[in-house]
């Protein structure tokens, strides 16, 4: 008797993504998991994005497409939730790939474990001949199909690996159990997956992550963490601010710990505000007060400060006494870092 592997839902949240969808859509439709539905949330895109969704849907039977009219990203993929009928569920960026046994391997380390949520490596790749030696590399798995396992319980989980840079929604795989539990907060687009897998962990028993990269991050020049600041990008802080509530409800005593990331946050988005034309920062200078006012808070919790990096540290004092020199200051280490990298054909 042959036993039909469960389904496993993969949602792709997709905004004018003309240029890559399909070679995306591909890697999922060459899994070597047979049993997948996949819906493809297109956000309001306005390139072609729309006839690439209708030349998948009719390239392969299992392709749904839902239209929305640019609510978010946050917005799309729990769209795609409620429209998922999956015993698991998984989220993939329009613009990545998967390496071809990544769900086979998420879906073994979850059955082996009695885990929860699975979750892989990933690796980096900006070009086609990245992608394609990384796809024809012999990735070695010497503990079996799976690769090395670790099983956390979800307060370990957090302290070990969401708190230590794994805060990404998408290289897992989630029980419908769990993600019915849970949902991305919307109107926000930066951080928005770190929060929802903080939100999560109340209602997860077991979590396992294995060292097998089988997810391909693209380097996207046009990607959100390459743009421009918009307000858009005080998400970060609040998706921390948002995230720090929850922790300490679940542990008080990761305070100085998650408030030295949202310190970190405030410094990104600083950066951010940095890079702009003067005129540009002019206009939004409510935007840098609040960044300073937020920092200020934030130092005044017991041990933050110490849990930074030398680096942060004096970055810090320095935004939080003096901001707008802070602001001369880094856009022109940066310009000068960009204008070395260039003559050293970087």
């Amino acid at each position: 008797m042959i036993i039909e592997e469960p389904l496993i839902s993969v949602i792709v949240p997709v905004y004018n993504g003309q240029s890559y969808l399909a070679d995306c859509i591909d890697s999922i439709e060459n899994q070597t998991y047979g049993n997948l539905e996949v819906i493809i949330v297109n956000d309001g895109s306005t390139d072609r994005t729309g006839e690439v969704c209708d030349s998948l849907k009719t390239a392969y039977d299992n392709v749904y497409i839902l239209n929305l009219n640019d609510k978010g990203v946050s917005a799309a993929r729990n769209a795609g939730i409620e429209m998922s009928k999956g015993e698991f569920v998984t989220f993939v960026d329009a613009d990545d790939r998967l390496r071809p046994e990544m769900l086979d391997t998420l879906y073994e380390c979850m059955v082996s474990a009695g885990s929860d949520v699975s979750g892989c490596r990933f690796f980096s790749w900006s070009n086609e001949s990245e992608w394609k030696r990384a796809v024809e590399a012999d990735v070695s798995k010497p503990d079996g199909a799976a690769g090395r396992m670790k099983n956390y319980d979800a307060g370990t989980y957090l302290r070990e690996e969401i708190l230590n840079g794994n805060s990404r929604c998408w290289s897992k795989l989630y029980r419908r159990t769990i993600v019915d539990q849970v949902r991305f907060r919307e109107n926000l687009t930066i951080g928005e997956d770190m929060l929802f897998l903080v939100n999560m962990l109340p209602f997860v028993d077991r979590l396992t992550e294995t060292d097998y990269p089988g997810y391909g991050y693209y380097q996207n020049p046009d990607g959100a963490i390459n743009r421009e600041f918009t307000p858009r990008y005080m998400d970060q802080i609040t998706c921390w601010q948002l995230a720090r509530e929850e922790i300490l409800r679940m542990d008080a005593n990761l305070d100085s710990q998650v408030t030295a990331l949202l310190i970190m946050g405030i410094m990104l988005t600083a950066g951010k505000l940095a890079m702009l034309s003067v005129e540009k920062r002019h206009n939004h200078k409510e935007y840098i007060e609040i960044c300073r006012e937020r920092l200020k808070e934030a130092m005044k919790v017991p041990g933050a400060y110490g849990k930074l990096s030398a680096g942060y540290r004096i970055k810090a004092v320095i935004f939080r006494a003096f901001p707008n020199l802070y602001l001369y200051l880094y856009k022109s280490e940066q310009v000068h870092l960009r204008v070395l990298l260039r003559k050293l054909g970087k």
